[in-house]
C-alpha cells in the first residue's frame, strides 16, 4: 500500500500564513509600514516569497499597496468599519442560524472552555490573546454551520478588521468578557434562534460602531 506524503507548504505560503495570523489578531498596528526585505528578514526568506505573500494579502483587503511601493496594514474610515460592521452582522448572524441544529452540548461545552480564557486574557490585558480567543470563540460554533464559502467571507473581514480591533480594545479598557458571550451560550443551550442571532448581532457590532463614532 502507498502511503500518500503530504507536500510541504511553500516558503511563500509559510509567510503568508504567518502574516496573515499576525494581521488578523491584531499583532500589527494600523498603518504600520511594510517592506518587503524587512519580510523577508523576519521569515529567513527571499524577496519572492515575501512579494508572493504580500500580493495575497493586499488581495484580502489586508495590507494596501500604494503607487510608491509602500506597503502597510490599513488605515479604515469611519464609513469602512460601518461597512464592516455591517457584513459582519450579515454574515455572522446567519452563520450562527446554520450551526444551532448542529450545537450539540460537547460544543457549548467547548465554547464555554475558549470564553474562559478569553476572560483571563482580558484581565492581563493581553489585547492580542482576547482578539485570538474571541475569534477561536466564533469559528468554533461557525464551523458547525457547515458553511465554508461563508465562514471564508466572515474570515477576510476578520482580517481587514485585524489592526483596528486592537485599536478597538485600546479605547474600550474593559474588565470583563463580552456579556453578549454569555447570551450567545444561553441562546445555544435553549435552542432559540432568535436570540441566538440577536446576541451575534450585538457582539460583533456593537465595538465597531463605538471606533466609528
Amino acid at each position: 500500500m502507498t502511503r500518500t506524503i503530504e507536500p510541504r507548504p511553500s516558503a511563500h505560503d509559510q509567510v503568508y500564513r504567518s502574516l496573515r495570523g499576525q494581521i488578523m489578531h491584531g499583532e500589527i498596528e494600523p498603518g504600520a509600514a511594510l517592506t518587503l526585505r524587512g519580510i523577508g528578514k523576519d521569515f529567513g526568506v527571499s524577496m519572492t516569497p515575501a512579494r508572493e505573500a504580500v500580493r495575497r494579502l493586499v488581495a484580502e483587503g489586508a495590507l494596501t499597496f500604494s503607487a510608491s511601493g509602500r506597503v502597510s496594514t490599513p488605515e479604515l474610515t469611519n464609513e469602512r468599519i460601518e461597512e464592516l460592521a455591517a457584513l459582519r452582522a450579515l454574515i455572522e448572524t446567519e452563520l450562527a442560524s446554520r450551526a444551532l441544529p448542529r450545537a450539540h452540548l460537547a460544543l457549548i461545552d467547548r465554547l464555554t472552555a475558549i470564553n474562559s480564557t478569553v476572560a483571563e486574557a482580558v484581565a492581563k490585558g493581553d489585547a492580542v490573546a482576547y482578539i485570538r480567543r474571541n475569534l477561536e470563540f466564533h469559528r468554533t460554533l461557525y464551523l458547525r454551520a457547515q458553511a465554508p464559502a461563508m465562514l471564508q467571507m466572515a474570515e477576510t473581514v476578520w482580517l481587514q478588521l485585524g489592526p483596528t480591533m486592537r485599536k478597538l480594545y485600546g479605547r474600550m479598557r474593559q474588565g470583563t468578557p463580552p456579556e453578549a458571550h454569555r447570551q450567545i451560550l444561553a441562546a445555544l443551550r435553549a435552542g432559540d434562534e432568535p436570540g441566538l442571532r440577536l446576541a451575534v448581532r450585538v457582539d460583533v457590532t456593537k465595538g465597531l460602531r463605538m471606533l466609528a463614532v
